[in-house]
């Protein structure tokens, strides 16, 4: 049967982070008429040409989305964003030189907020456009936390029981000055002392004082939890030390520790909800895993063994502290509410298809672009790639090919299908949704 409703376009950038949830997303789309491509965004941007005019769910609108939303625009694609950096946030002014661009924002047809404090955020920027709907869902990564969704986690979160036993669980979020390649740092590493550093991928859009007191309070804090591991694993000797590091971190530096100890493993893997629901109690600075920890009412311990306020305000508005155990209380329980929508009624993904649907009222398809535009927009597509993949292998490159392969590594169908099942079963009702690969680490999902 052929469909009413264009396609949904979701990249995913992170896939530890983003794919169950987006896949969630893309699963309640197509049972409501929209077919969704999933995969990661470098392939799914690569192959933009090759899709129908559809709808582009994009997780940033920085300057850096510039050239592709142009080329999106031109082949008749519509966008709609929200900004995965936004719950847990720099202050408004660095927030919206790093995160927002006035250029960028005039491809947007439709944001999706966090919550209240997102869209309060937006709606201070100066260059906000007129008009541009804000809408506050929530988003994909609540609804993993929501217990009717947990148990989607529950063969995982068994599996890491047999495997770690009792486990403390410490998140760590020092890719400002332990990335996974020194070029994405706050600032590029010198060869002379005496050198002024360039500003490094992190450090663009903030101010040279503001970023280099950042990355001497996050260096600062980054060595306290090198001395935290080993002490954490001395002061509890029947407990196993799990240490998660940022998906966008080096991993190398904790591997060493992890060697010279005997309970400590390092790992990545996955999305964080099941090691949340397996572990004890949960350690961390600043970290967006304490909100969720929060959520869940696991034990969260936010360890500050160095403080500067004038950096740590702008995290910790929504690292909440208690007695060891869930953190609880009207207080908290307020501010969470203006921050992060859809704890309870309609699910953040449910609220976001919602509005795709008013989006499509009264329109049989999306606006066709004239026939320059997109041949325009396919010419700017392949060169793009072309010129994408050849950049990657040069010296110096921000992001070469190891570098993806870190950030998604990648699924096969049968697993992909398999999660895609789990999530059918959760929420009931007939029907199966059918899954296929159509490029590299690209599927489509379809009724």
């Amino acid at each position: 049967m052929k469909a009413t409703k264009p396609t949904l376009l979701i990249p995913v950038e992170n896939q530890v982070r983003e794919l169950d949830p987006k896949l969630l997303l893309a699963c309640i789309a197509t049972r409501r008429g929209f077919p969704a491509v999933i995969g990661s965004h470098r392939e799914l941007d690569f192959r933009i040409a090759s899709f129908p005019r559809s709808i582009y769910l994009c997780k940033s609108f920085t300057v850096r989305n510039l050239k592709m939303f142009r080329i999106i625009h031109k082949l008749g694609h519509e966008i709609v964003t929200w900004d995965e950096e936004a719950l847990v946030h720099l202050p408004p002014e660095m927030y919206f030189s790093r995160r927002l661009s006035p250029l960028t924002m005039k491809y947007l047809s439709h944001l999706f907020a966090w919550g209240e404090d997102n869209a309060e955020l937006w709606r201070q920027y100066p260059e906000f456009p007129t008009g541009l709907p804000i809408h506050v869902t929530g988003n994909p990564r609540n609804d993993m936390l929501r217990p009717e969704i947990r148990g989607f986690y529950e063969n995982e979160v068994e599996e890491l029981r047999k495997a770690y036993g009792d486990f403390i669980l410490i998140n760590t979020n020092f890719n400002h000055v332990n990335a996974f390649f020194p070029t994405q740092n706050l600032f590029q590493p010198v060869n002379n002392p005496e050198e002024e550093p360039k500003f490094g991928k992190a450090g663009k859009g903030m101010s040279r004082e503001y970023a280099e007191g950042l990355r001497d309070h996050k260096q600062a804090i980054f060595e306290k939890f090198q001395q935290l591991v080993p002490a954490v694993e001395k002061a509890f000797p029947e407990y196993n030390i799990i240490v998660r590091p940022h998906p966008t971190e080096s991993q190398e530096v904790y591997n060493r520790i992890a060697a010279q100890c005997e309970r400590v493993r390092v790992t990545n893997e996955g999305n964080v909800v099941p090691w949340l629901m397996a572990t004890k109690a949960l350690i961390h600075n600043g970290c967006t895993t304490g909100v969720e920890a929060y959520v869940m009412g696991v034990p969260a311990i936010s360890y500050r063994a160095t403080v500067n306020n004038y950096y740590d305000y702008g995290f910790y508005r929504l690292i909440l502290s208690g007695e060891l155990g869930g953190a609880d209380g009207d207080e908290q329980k307020e501010l969470l509410d203006h921050h992060m929508a859809a704890k309870d009624g309609p699910m953040a993904c449910e609220r976001i298809i919602d509005v795709l649907e008013e989006i499509m009222k009264g329109r049989s398809e999306l606006s066709r672009p004239n026939l320059p535009d997109r041949f325009g927009g396919w010419c700017m597509a392949n060169a793009r790639r072309l010129i994408k993949r050849a950049k990657a292998y040069l010296p110096g490159s921000h992001a070469p090919p190891e570098f993806h392969r870190h950030r998604y590594p990648g699924t096969s169908l049968e697993e992909l299908s398999s999660r895609l099942r789990k999530f059918q079963q959760i929420l009931g009702g007939e029907g199966e949704l059918g899954l296929e690969p159509l490029f590299h680490h690209v599927f489509r999902i379809s009724a």
